[in-house]
């Protein structure tokens, strides 16, 4: 059955803290509701100094966002700044639909988006960590908390009920993604100890992280001109022109204030980015605000404990630039359109460049009867060059390999 289009009214406060990506962070909700299958029937915005701490927006902005409720037969008013429980329950008060915030919007895609057990649990969870301490106002016949004659007695009251189910279910959710949780640790450890050079893909959502994974494996992942169109990690392994063998690991996008109850309840998942040996940072180069969302997931990689890693961005998209004079600003960098002929030249290039800076050089001499091992050692090193040395009966062989690797040993 398919989800019936909403008509929608977005709401946002341009204050002295969000003025200067205010209009971006406005167009990027629009983008959103569009995603969550919403149509934006009118936007209404507002010049504050701070939100109102009641309403959001002011008493007369709200009586205006009434009529317009009415006028355009809203079914949906989604507001541009996460609410509190009170809040909520005014407005809807005041308006008399339903209304959501940016986070519920975000959870309402991710929901959409998970196809694997794991992710599923995980938004379950940030929802319903979400929904608890809003289970108020859901109609006064929920709540008898106020004490007094006539509530006394036995069983509990309903908002009562809910809460304790709620708990309850955050309880089982969480012990069921500790056992999947396991699982992946189990496959990561594995992945580390089979001497394979790991590779993130991180960036802002819809930057063409999937796109550049299609690119380089062929892995077929789904790619989508959409907002989270990936949401379960997916790892593929990518044999370069050397033939050595590395695994690339697309991951769900970043996203301007991603709702600290995702940032928790996705915790394994971004734990896969914490045991990569390189990430790659996919940036939409022709996006308008590039810069906040290079800024955005630079904050996020800190607040994850990832900014030690090694990183080489990906500016994506060139094709859509309006003009030839790119500047970019992280390094080291590359500039491809991974819709171009070329995209996997220059990405691998690029790649390798970044392999023999982290990699630890070796040099040593296989015997010519040795001849498997010195397959073995061009799938799991970068071998740069092979030559068969007649005096010595066997290949010397120069290239790059993990830290820690047998190779690096086989000359001691």
């Amino acid at each position: 059955m398919e989800k019936t289009i909403e008509k929608v009214i977005l709401v946002g406060v341009e204050t002295e803290d969000n003025f200067p990506h205010f209009e971006s962070s406005m167009k990027e909700l629009a983008n959103l509701t569009t995603t969550a299958q919403g149509e934006v029937v009118f936007t209404v915005t507002q010049k504050r100094a701070r939100v109102d701490r009641q309403t959001v927006i002011g008493k007369g902005k709200m009586l205006e966002l009434a009529q317009l409720t009415d006028a355009y037969e809203a079914d949906l008013v989604i507001f541009n700044h996460e609410l509190s429980p009170r809040q909520n329950q005014l407005i809807v008060e005041a308006l008399g639909v339903k209304v959501i915030d940016r986070v519920q919007l975000i959870l309402d895609i991710f929901a959409m988006r998970a196809r694997s057990k794991e992710g599923k649990l995980q938004v379950e969870l940030a929802q319903l960590n979400y929904l608890l301490p809003r289970l108020v106002g859901q109609g006064k016949q929920l709540s008898r908390l106020g004490g007094g004659i006539g509530t006394r007695g036995p069983g509990e009251t309903k908002l009562e009920s809910d809460r304790r189910h709620i708990r309850n279910k955050i309880t089982a959710i969480k012990r069921e993604l500790k056992e999947v949780t396991a699982h992946r640790e189990r496959s990561r450890q594995k992945r580390q100890s089979s001497d394979l050079f790991q590779i993130g893909l991180i960036g802002y959502t819809n930057a063409g992280k999937s796109t550049i994974l299609n690119v380089l494996t062929a892995a077929e992942a789904y790619s989508q001109d959409q907002l989270f169109a990936t949401l379960d990690p997916l790892t593929k392994k990518w044999q370069l022109p050397q033939g050595m063998i590395v695994t690339l690991t697309d991951t769900v996008g970043f996203i301007q204030e991603l709702p600290t109850q995702l940032i928790e309840a996705f915790q394994s998942t971004l734990e896969e980015s914490r045991s990569m040996d390189l990430l790659i940072h996919v940036v939409d180069a022709s996006a308008e605000d590039r810069l906040a969302h290079e800024q955005t997931v630079v904050e996020l990689l800190n607040e994850l404990d990832l900014e030690k890693l090694p990183v080489l961005t990906v500016y994506n998209k060139s094709d859509q630039l309006d003009n030839e004079d790119f500047i970019p600003t992280l390094f080291p960098n590359v500039l491809v359109s991974a819709k171009s002929p070329n995209a996997k030249e220059a990405l691998t290039k690029a790649v390798r460049e970044q392999l023999m800076e982290l990699l630890v050089p070796y040099e040593f001499f296989i015997s010519a009867a040795a001849g498997h091992t010195l397959s073995e050692l061009k799938r799991h090193t970068l071998l740069l060059s092979e030559q068969f040395d007649e005096e010595q009966n066997a290949y010397h062989v120069k290239g790059f390999a993990k830290s820690g690797s047998k190779w690096l040993l086989a000359d001691a």
